[in-house]
């Protein structure tokens, strides 16, 4: 069974910096891409950033680019999203998904992906 389990989020001020960590367990976590997305209340649930079975290659919505660092470490099965310059409207549950082993490359879909975790608040204060 797999298990991605988020934390790090938390509440923060206008121009600070969060980083959230998704541990995985259950499944080969270096075959297969990684991602970030966020919901917010009342909006769909959106795609932030991806990474690749490898870590070389990343993504990133257009709204996050060059404020948030995707990256991962596949010895700790650990994939992170680091936030610099949050701003009030990057508030949302944030959440780490994997796809299946056979998406070694980064997919924005979210029907792509088939496990999620729990999600965890990112809350930013103006």
């Amino acid at each position: 069974q797999v298990q991605l389990v988020e934390s790090g989020g938390g509440l923060v001020q206008a121009g600070g910096s969060l980083r959230l960590s998704c541990a995985a367990s259950g499944r080969t976590f270096s075959s297969s891409s990684m991602g970030w997305f966020r919901q917010a209340p009342g909006a769909e649930r959106e795609f932030v950033a991806g990474i690749s079975w490898s870590g070389t290659n990343t993504y990133y919505a257009d709204s996050v680019k060059g404020r948030f660092t995707i990256s991962r470490d596949n010895a700790k099965n650990t994939v992170y999203l680091r936030m610099n310059s949050l701003k009030p409207e990057d508030t949302a549950v944030y959440f780490c998904a994997q796809p299946p082993p056979s998406r070694r490359y980064i997919t924005t879909r979210l029907s792509d992906y088939d496990y999620w975790g729990q999600g965890t608040q990112v809350t930013v204060s103006s």
